[in-house]
C-alpha cells in the first residue's frame, strides 16, 4: 500500500470476525453490486443524539406541531405516500429554528436509531457548510472514522443512505439556502424524517422529491403577548389594561417576530422596576431612528434591527465591547478561549461577559464553552464593530484571535504528529501574550481540531484578507498534518490555495514550497495525477532554490510516488534511490525507511523480487530503531508478499502476521483492513481459501464503512480468486465481475487489466468460453500500455490461456 511517505497513520478501532467462511461469505444482488450478507454493516456507535436544546418557554404555534404530528401520525397509521421531508419556511427571525427543534424534542421517542442536527449556516455572512461537510459530520457521528471518510460527495452521500437503510433517524437541517446543500443529506429510507428550516421555498425539493413545505408566519397579536408574558413570568407584574395595551404596542414594536420578542422580553425582565412605557418610549426612539436610516428596507428588518440596537445600548460597556469583537470572530461558532483572544482578556473574564449576551439573548449558548449568534445578530454584531471600532482595535482583535488559532494547532499538531517537520513559528503579533489551549494527550488534539477545523478554514481567508500572509500560509501547512490521513479534498485544496497565494505576495520560498507540496498531496490522494506532478515539480525546484535539503527529498519521494502510481517503475525506482540518498546524507532514519520500503514495493512491482526483500528487510530495520510502528506494519505487509511470491508462504505468514498485530494494537483501522488481502492471498498459497475468504470478508466489510471504492474492489477481486480455488467458478466469476465494473468506474486500467485476467479464469472454469475470449482479448489490450515485467507475465497468461 503506497501512500505519501509523510503521512501519518490511520487511528481507528479494529474489529475481527470469526466462523465458517462458507457460512458467512455469500454472493448476493444489492443495488446492481455484490455484497457480503453478514457483517456488511459497521459496528454502529450509540444512537447519535445531536439535537440543541429545546427551546425554554416555548409558547404557540399549535397549528404548526399539529401539522407535524400528522406526520407520525400517518406513518404510524400505515398511509401510503407519506413523504420523509418537511421544509419550515419564513422570514429571518421567525422562529424556524425553535419550532423545528421544539418539535423534535417532543418527537426524538419516535426515532430510536438517533437524532441528527446540523446548522448549514445559509444565510451566515461566512462561508455556509457545504454538503459534504455536513455528510463528514453525520458520518462520523454514525461511526465512521475521520479518517476513513469517503473523498467524493457522492460516495458520502451513498454511504449515509447505506447507514440510514435500516434505521428509523430524525435529520434536522437548519438554515439552507441552496437545495444543493440539502439533497445529498436525504436518506433514502421512509423510515427517517427530514425537517429543513429555510428562509427559500425549495420548490424543486417540493416538486422533485416530494417534500412538504410548512410556511411560517409571524405571531398573531394574542400570541405575541402570550410570549412576553411566559418570558417575563417571574420577573414582573403585568395586570391590568394599561399593561395588555402596552404589552400589545412592545409587540408590534418587535413586528411580532419571536427573535426580536425575546430579546425585548429579557430587556424587560432584567429592568423589573422600570415601567414598562418607559423601556417602549426607548424602543419606539431607535425604531423611529433605525426608519430614518432605512426608509428602503421592509417593516420586519427595521423591527428587528431596532430591537437589537435596543438591546445593545443596554449592555454594559464591557459586555458590548465583547459582543462587537465578536462580530470580527473569521468562523462561525466560537469557544470561551477564542473571545478571551478577541477581547485581549483573560478566560474567566470572557467567561462572565459571555453569559451576559447568552442572558440578554443576543448569543446562543450551543455547548459547553461553545457559542454562536443568529446570523441576523452576527451581522448586526459586525457592523457595531466597523462603527465603534477604529481600523488598529480591528486590526489587533484580529491577529489575537490568528495567533489564538495558530500557535494552539501547531501544538496540537505536535500530539498528533509528532514525526513531522515542524512549520517554523513566527513572533506572535501584536504582543508575546496569546491565548493557547494545552493538551496532554493526542486524543484531546484531536477532538480540538475536529471542533475547530471550521474556525481554522476561516482562519486562513481571514489572515490572507488581512493581509497577515505569513499566518495564513502556515495555518494551512499545519492543518495539512491531519488532512493527509482524512482526504477532504474540497477544504484541502482551496485551503491550501489560499496558503499558496499569500505566501506568494510575501515572497515567501519556503511558504510556496510547502503550499506546494500540500497540492500535491492533495492531488495525487484524489487521482488528479497531472496536477500533482505539476505541484510536486515546482516544490521540487524551490526546495533546491533555498538549499533545504529535507524538502528536496520529500519532493523527490512525492514524484517517485506519481510515477509509481502511473506505473512508470524504472523512474519510480531512481526517484526513490534518489531520496534515499538525501535522506541518508541527513542521517535522517525514519524518511530513509518509508523510501526503503517504497523501492522495495517498486521492485516487487517489478519481479525482482530477491532486490524487493532486501529493501523490505532493511526498512522494516530502521522503522524500529525509528520508532515508526506504522511504517513498520507497511514495510512488513511488502515483504509479505515479497516472500509469498518467492515461494516461502509459511514465512510470509509470519510476517503478515506481524504487521496486522501492528494494525490492531495501534488502531490502523485502514491499512489493515488493505493488509488483510494480503493474510488471503497467503491463506490460499498454503492452500486455505475457506479462510482466505474469511479474510476477504473482514476486509470488504472496513472497506465498505471507509468508502473506499478501489480497495473493496480487491476484496472482491481476492474474493473470487478464493473461490475459484474451492471450484466453484461461477460465484468467482460473479465477485471478480464486481471489481472490473469498480475499475471501470475509477479508471484503474492497472487493477481493471488483472480482474479482467481473473475474470478469464474463472469464465473459462465455468464453461462460458466466448465471454471469456472476450475479456481476455480487453485484457491484453490494456496490459499492452504496461512495459514492465509484471505486465509482461500477464500478458503471456492470456495468450497461454488464449490458446
Amino acid at each position: 500500500m503506497a501512500r505519501s511517505s509523510d503521512e501519518p497513520p490511520h487511528h481507528e478501532s479494529h474489529s475481527d470476525l470469526s466462523g465458517s467462511a462458507r457460512d458467512v461469505v455469500q454472493a448476493g444482488n444489492v443495488h446492481g453490486g455484490v455484497h457480503f450478507h453478514r457483517g456488511a454493516a459497521p459496528n454502529r456507535p450509540a444512537p447519535p443524539r445531536q439535537l440543541p436544546g429545546d427551546i425554554g418557554g416555548f409558547v404557540n404555534r399549535r397549528n404548526e406541531i399539529r401539522t407535524l404530528d400528522a406526520v407520525l401520525g400517518r406513518e404510524a397509521g400505515g398511509a401510503s405516500g407519506a413523504t420523509g421531508i418537511y421544509v419550515i419556511t419564513g422570514t429571518a427571525g421567525v422562529g424556524k429554528t425553535s419550532l423545528a427543534l421544539h418539535w423534535a424534542h417532543s418527537a426524538q421517542a419516535r426515532f430510536p436509531s438517533g437524532q441528527l442536527y446540523v446548522n448549514l449556516r445559509g444565510y451566515d455572512p461566512g462561508e455556509p457548510v457545504t454538503a459534504g461537510q455536513a455528510l463528514d459530520y453525520f458520518l462520523r457521528a454514525l461511526g465512521v472514522a475521520p479518517s476513513s471518510m469517503p473523498a467524493l460527495l457522492e460516495d458520502r452521500s451513498a454511504l449515509f443512505r447505506s447507514l440510514l437503510a435500516d434505521q428509523r433517524v430524525l435529520v434536522v437541517l437548519d438554515n439552507a439556502a441552496t437545495v444543493s446543500q440539502v439533497r445529498p443529506l436525504l436518506p433514502g429510507n421512509l423510515d427517517c424524517l427530514v425537517l429543513v428550516t429555510s428562509r427559500h421555498r425549495f420548490s424543486g425539493l417540493v416538486a422533485r422529491d416530494g417534500a412538504h413545505r410548512l410556511v411560517l408566519d409571524v405571531f398573531s397579536e394574542q400570541d405575541a403577548v402570550q410570549l412576553l408574558h411566559t418570558v417575563t413570568a417571574g420577573y414582573r407584574s403585568l395586570t391590568g389594561a394599561e399593561t395588555a395595551a402596552d404589552l400589545s404596542e412592545l409587540a408590534r414594536l418587535c413586528a411580532r417576530l419571536p427573535l426580536a420578542l425575546r430579546i425585548a422580553a429579557e430587556r424587560a425582565s432584567s429592568r423589573p422596576l422600570m415601567p414598562l412605557n418607559e423601556l417602549i418610549a426607548d424602543l419606539r426612539d431607535e425604531s423611529a431612528l433605525w426608519g430614518a436610516l432605512t426608509a428602503e428596507e421592509d417593516d420586519e428588518s427595521d423591527a428587528v434591527r431596532s430591537v437589537f440596537a435596543w438591546s445593545y445600548r443596554a449592555l454594559s460597556e464591557a459586555a458590548a465591547r465583547q459582543f462587537r469583537l465578536l462580530g470580527l470572530h473569521p468562523g462561525p461558532e466560537f469557544g470561551v478561549s477564542a473571545a478571551a483572544a478577541l477581547a485581549g482578556t483573560t478566560t474567566a473574564v470572557a467567561r462572565q461577559m459571555l453569559d451576559v449576551l447568552t442572558g440578554a439573548h443576543v448569543l446562543e449558548q450551543t455547548a459547553y464553552r461553545r457559542f454562536q449568534f443568529h446570523d441576523l445578530l452576527r451581522i448586526y454584531a459586525a457592523q457595531q464593530a466597523a462603527q465603534y471600532e477604529d481600523e488598529e482595535a480591528r486590526g489587533c482583535a484580529l491577529a489575537r484571535i490568528l495567533n489564538y488559532y495558530f500557535f494552539t494547532l501547531a501544538h496540537a499538531i505536535s500530539w498528533i504528529a509528532p514525526l513531522d517537520r515542524p512549520v517554523p513559528m513566527p513572533e506572535p503579533d501584536p504582543g508575546p501574550d496569546v491565548v493557547v489551549e494545552e493538551f496532554t494527550e493526542r486524543g484531546l488534539a484531536l477532538r480540538w481540531f475536529d471542533q475547530e477545523q471550521t474556525n481554522l478554514e476561516a482562519a486562513v481567508r481571514a489572515a490572507a484578507a488581512g493581509g497577515r500572509h505569513e499566518v495564513a500560509w502556515r495555518i494551512a501547512a499545519l492543518m495539512r498534518s491531519v488532512w493527509v490521513s482524512r482526504n477532504p479534498f474540497q477544504e484541502w485544496i482551496a485551503t491550501s490555495e489560499t496558503g499558496l497565494a499569500s505566501a506568494t505576495a510575501i515572497g515567501d520560498r519556503r511558504g510556496q514550497a510547502e503550499m506546494r507540496d500540500s497540492l500535491g498531496k492533495a492531488y495525487l490522494q484524489s487521482q488528479r495525477l497531472d496536477e500533482a506532478e505539476l505541484q510536486q515539480r515546482e516544490a521540487l525546484r524551490l526546495r533546491r532554490e533555498i538549499g533545504d535539503r529535507y524538502g528536496e527529498g520529500v519532493a523527490v519521494n512525492a514524484l517517485g510516488l506519481i510515477d509509481w502510481r502511473r506505473r512508470r517503475l524504472a523512474a519510480a525506482e531512481a526517484r526513490f534511490q534518489q531520496g534515499r540518498e538525501i535522506f541518508r546524507g541527513l542521517a535522517d532514519l525514519r524518511w530513509e525507511s518509508l523510501l526503503l520500503t517504497n523501492l522495495g514495493m517498486t521492485r516487487f512491482d517489478g519481479l525482482r523480487l530477491d532486490a524487493a526483500e532486501a529493501d523490505l528487510r532493511r526498512a522494516v530495520k530502521l522503522c524500529r530503531k525509528a520508532g515508526d510502528r506504522a511504517y513498520e506494519g507497511n514495510a512488513l505487509f511488502y515483504l509479505s508478499m515479497t516472500q509469498r511470491e518467492g515461494g516461502r508462504p509459511e514465512a510470509a505468514m509470519a510476517t503478515i502476521q506481524q504487521a496486522l498485530d501492528i494494525a490492531r494494537t495501534d488502531r490502523l483501522t485502514a491499512w489493515g483492513a488493505f493488509w488483510l488481502l494480503e493474510l488471503a492471498r497467503v491463506h490460499r498459497a498454503l492452500g486455505e481459501p475457506g479462510e482466505a475468504l474469511v479474510c476477504c470478508q473482514e476486509s470488504a466489510v472496513a472497506q465498505r464503512q471507509i468508502g473506499d471504492r478501489n480497495r473493496e474492489a480487491a476484496a472482491h477481486d481476492c474474493t473470487g480468486e478464493a473461490y475459484l480455488d474451492l471450484d466453484r467458478p461461477t460465484e468467482a466469476a460473479t465477485f471478480h465481475r464486481v471489481a472490473v465494473s469498480v475499475y471501470r468506474e475509477t479508471r484503474d486500467q492497472w487493477a481493471l487489466a488483472n480482474a479482467l485476467v481473473n475474470l478469464t479464469l474463472a469464465l473459462f472454469g465455468a464453461g462460458d468460453e466466448e465471454e471469456a475470449s472476450g475479456c481476455a482479448a480487453e485484457a491484453s489490450e490494456l496490459l499492452g500500455a504496461f512495459d514492465d515485467a509484471r505486465a509482461t507475465a500477464q500478458r503471456e497468461r492470456i495468450a497461454g490461456l488464449l490458446s
